[in-house]
């Protein structure tokens, strides 16, 4: 059934950034630390639906003190970026894989399904007043931020009958000013992300809060990030607080945990399409710590590496934890992570032909 049209209300800010302002941010936009002028807000409720689409000012939301998003955390959110071309023009990476991974997050935390064609017109309403702020440096892009949230004021636990559907915009600097460096990673053994049948496999923001604990003690060890193992077990590789992990083999296989409380990740599914194209072997599946270990120091796993929307791709150098590590070794000509990454970026800036059409354009 075809879904009915939005009928969208602009109000424009009235004291948006000047150009001086502005340009200055781009210069050093850094991450999620400056805002567009402008947010989309979406309303839904029980009895109405989806209804009363805006593109309104920047700015705080009015929220109840029993709204249930304070109180039971049901909330969900995505993250894509918008690049800019050499040509101007303003385009997004397979956004309506982020508008079938919100719905899928949705139905986890009991929140009502936005659909795709409101998703896609929600991101494209907001790039049509805030364009300007798409920064055009090598590297740098707009990140997005759509996120839904219960606000029914109700203490009762059940589904909230009233919810929020938002996005905003954030310029973001090139992830790696100085050249993509390998990273070291923390093992956590006292704490896990998520657990079978939980909400590990939906964005949500009760699943980064429970990392920021281990995250810090990553962060104590002088690593860059925090890897988790499964809940049950605590022997299969999961995923790290953001990030979705890869391992290489010596005969060019590409390894990747498979698990219900992992979040399916777009940068991850792109990459193993590309790598496939190259010829490679993927493989999806358990894998335990031990079986990274012992192929790192057999020699029959070659390289490892972490992906996502931010990074996109960064090499993992070593995992530390509180009783063994393992050390990755130099590889013999170039990474197949930094070239995979090379090749992944060029169709997202326009550098090179996107034949599986993955690019959206935005400002068209």
């Amino acid at each position: 059934m075809a879904t009915q049209s939005l009928l969208w209300q602009v109000t424009r800010n009235d004291h948006p950034a000047g150009d001086a302002e502005r340009a200055e941010i781009l210069a050093n936009p850094g991450f999620g630390k400056w805002f567009t002028d402008h947010m989309v807000d979406i309303c839904w409720s029980e009895k109405g639906g989806w209804h009363r689409p805006r593109v309104q000012p920047y700015g705080p939301i009015s929220i109840e003190p029993a709204a249930a998003v304070l109180h039971y955390g049901q909330e969900v959110f995505e993250g894509l970026k918008a690049y800019r071309h050499a040509d101007g023009s303003i385009w997004s990476f397979r956004p309506e894989q982020n508008a079938a991974r919100l719905q899928r997050s949705a139905r986890r935390l009991a929140l009502p399904e936005l659909p795709t064609e409101y998703f896609l017109d929600s991101i494209k309403r907001l790039i049509a007043v805030d364009a300007v702020w798409v920064p055009d440096a090598p590297e740098t892009s707009l990140y997005l931020r759509p996120f839904m949230w219960a606000k029914e004021a109700f203490l009762g636990v059940r589904p909230a009958a009233k919810v929020n559907y938002n996005v905003i915009a954030s310029p973001a600097g090139a992830y790696f000013s100085g050249g993509v460096e390998p990273v070291s990673i923390w093992l956590s053994t006292n704490y896990t992300r998520a657990g079978h049948g939980g909400t590990g496999a939906a964005k949500t923001g009760g699943n980064y809060a429970s990392s920021l604990l281990p995250q810090a003690e990553a962060y104590e060890n002088g690593c860059a990030q925090v890897l988790f193992l499964d809940a049950q077990q605590g022997k299969y590789i999961e995923e790290l607080g953001g990030m979705n992990v890869v391992l290489v083999t010596k005969d060019g296989t590409l390894l990747t945990p498979d698990s219900d409380s992992i979040l399916e990740g777009i940068t991850l599914d792109s990459i193993l399409k590309l790598a496939r194209d190259r010829g490679f072997k993927v493989e999806q599946r358990p894998i335990t710590i031990d079986e990274w270990r012992e192929g790192a120091e057999s020699g029959e796993i070659v390289e490892a590496f972490a992906c996502g929307t931010a990074a996109v791709v960064v090499p993992i150098s070593d995992i530390k934890s509180s009783s063994f590590g393992i050390w990755m070794p130099e590889p013999e000509g170039e990474r197949v992570s930094l070239s995979l990454r090379q090749e992944l970026t060029d169709i997202q800036y326009g550098r090179a032909e996107d034949r599986h059409h993955w690019m959206m354009r935005l400002d068209a």
